[in-house]
């Protein structure tokens, strides 16, 4: 079979080659339903050892103030910049729901912490997929507050547990741009 054929009609391989970051996101995020499908796709992540490496803290509603309240302390703190103060509490009111993907590695004499915190941030695409199989947009967001021990204390975060990500999801707001061009895998391939 020629990679053509391989691709038309195969939905799963469509939506691995057509991943792009939804920027614009609006009402109506991820209903109790949609979410545990996308849960439950996160906890496909691999895993060697069944270890479930991570744990995800979800805001939505009120939860999106408690978590930009959480963000300004966390940024007086840090002792960041007024423009970075000012606009932390809007910060999470960028997406109707927005998943923090903790990574929650356990002492393992086969599995060392790397592989775990692998695992979880696997995860985060993995919601990322299945959102958007379900219709619904999102981004996959970093930045400094994913490493400041300040804001994993405001989120009562052990000093072992990382943050990998800052899952943003809702309904496209706009339609999200085209992804790139395809590229030729051949020029980041290297046969041993």
């Amino acid at each position: 079979m020629d990679p053509v054929s391989l691709q038309q009609g195969n939905a799963a391989l469509e939506l691995l080659l057509n991943r792009r970051s939804c920027h614009h996101l609006e009402a109506p995020g991820p209903g109790a339903e949609a979410l545990s499908l996308i849960l439950q796709a996160g906890l496909r992540s691999p895993d060697f050892g069944h270890l479930r490496p991570f744990r995800f803290l979800a805001a939505r509603d009120e939860g999106l103030d408690r978590l930009g309240a959480a963000m300004a302390r966390a940024a007086i703190a840090a002792g960041k910049p007024e423009k970075v103060i000012a606009r932390a509490p809007s910060m999470p009111h960028r997406a109707p729901l927005v998943l923090v993907v903790v990574a929650s590695p356990r002492e393992h004499q086969h599995v060392p912490a790397m592989d775990q915190l692998l695992c979880a941030a696997c995860s985060v695409l993995m919601m990322q997929l299945a959102a958007r199989a379900l219709g619904y947009g999102g981004v996959w967001r970093s930045g400094w507050m994913m490493y400041d021990r300040h804001f994993h204390r405001e989120l009562g975060l052990a000093e072992s547990e990382q943050i990998v990500g800052f899952l943003y999801l809702g309904s496209p707001g706009a339609r999200p741009p085209e992804p790139h061009p395809p590229e030729d895998p051949a020029a980041y391939l290297s046969w041993i």
